[in-house]
C-alpha cells in the first residue's frame, strides 16, 4: 500500500474503506509485533531459569500459549473496534498523504482512547521489552557470580549481544514515533503532523526487515556461509572459448 501511495502520489482508491482498511492492517500488525515481542522477551525468563514449569501441561498452555494467543486476539479486536466500527466519514481522510494522513477517526475524536493506544499499545511495550532483556543479561551475570562460576563470556556474549540488539532495536524506532504521537496529542501542529506522517511512521517498518537479520546473524555457521557466499561472487568466472584442434596430414 506504502509503495503503490509512493508510485503514484496519492491513494487510489480513494475511499473511506481503502484508508480504513489500510490503517486497520497497518495499526493490528505494528501492535501484535511489538506485544508478541514484549511477551516473549517475558517469557525468556522462565524458560531460562524454571523450564520445569512449562512441563505439567496445564501451566504451560497459561503461561506460555495463552499469553501468545492473547498477543494475537488482543490487537485483532481492540484496532475492530476502534477502527472498523469507530464512526467515521470520508472528510476525515487525507487522500493526499501516505497512509491517508494517519488520522485515524479515534485517534482525533476521542483523546482519552487514543491516549490509552499510545500509552499502553505502544510505549509500555517498547519499555517491557527493553527492560526484560536488559534485566535477563543482569540475572544471568549474577546468577553466575552467585554460585561463584566464573562467566564464560564466549557463551554469553551471543545471547547478550541479541538481547541489547532487539532492545535498543525497539527503543530507536518507537521511541520517536511515541514522542511524536503523544506531542500531537497534546499540542496538534501541521509541521509536526507532517515529520510523523513523512518520516517517523515508516520507521516502524525497519523493525521487520532488520529483526530476521539480528536473529540469524547469531547463528555459529552464518558468518561462515556469508563469507563463502561472497568468495563465491568474487572468483572470476570460467573463460569460455573455442578450441582448436589441427592435425597433420601424412
Amino acid at each position: 500500500m506504502c509503495l503503490d501511495f509512493f508510485r503514484l502520489s496519492y491513494i487510489s482508491p480513494a475511499t473511506g474503506i481503502y484508508c480504513r482498511g489500510w490503517m486497520y492492517i497497518e495499526s493490528t500488525l505494528d501492535a501484535t509485533n511489538e506485544l508478541l515481542a514484549a511477551i516473549i522477551s517475558i517469557q525468556r525468563h522462565t524458560l531460562i531459569f524454571r523450564p520445569h514449569l512449562f512441563r505439567n501441561t496445564i501451566k504451560r498452555y497459561v503461561f506460555y500459549y495463552l499469553p501468545l494467543l492473547f498477543g494475537v486476539i488482543y490487537p485483532v479486536a481492540f484496532y475492530m473496534g476502534t477502527i472498523v466500527f469507530y464512526p467515521c466519514d470520508n472528510s476525515d481522510w487525507d487522500f493526499t498523504s501516505n497512509m491517508c494522513g494517519d488520522t485515524t477517526c479515534y485517534l482525533t475524536k476521542n483523546p482519552a482512547l487514543a491516549m490509552f493506544d499510545w500509552i499502553v499499545n505502544t510505549a509500555l511495550l517498547a519499555i517491557v521489552i527493553m527492560l526484560a532483556n536488559i534485566v535477563l543479561i543482569i540475572k544471568v551475570i549474577r546468577q553466575r557470580l552467585r554460585q561463584q562460576r566464573a562467566i564464560s563470556w564466549s557463551k554469553q556474549r551471543r545471547m547478550t549481544i541479541q538481547l541489547i540488539s532487539i532492545s535498543s532495536l525497539y527503543l530507536l524506532i518507537w521511541i520517536p514515533s511515541i514522542i511524536f504521537g503523544l506531542i500531537q496529542q497534546i499540542s496538534p501542529t501541521d509541521e509536526i503532523d507532517e515529520i510523523q506522517t513523512d518520516y517517523v511512521e515508516d520507521l516502524t517498518y525497519f523493525i521487520c526487515l532488520l529483526i530476521p537479520w539480528i536473529g540469524i546473524g547469531m547463528l555459529p555457521d552464518f558468518k561462515k556461509w556469508m563469507l563463502k557466499q561472497f568468495r563465491r561472487l568474487r572468483k572470476p568466472p570460467n573463460a569460455i572459448g573455442t578450441t582448436i584442434v589441427r592435425t597433420e596430414a601424412h
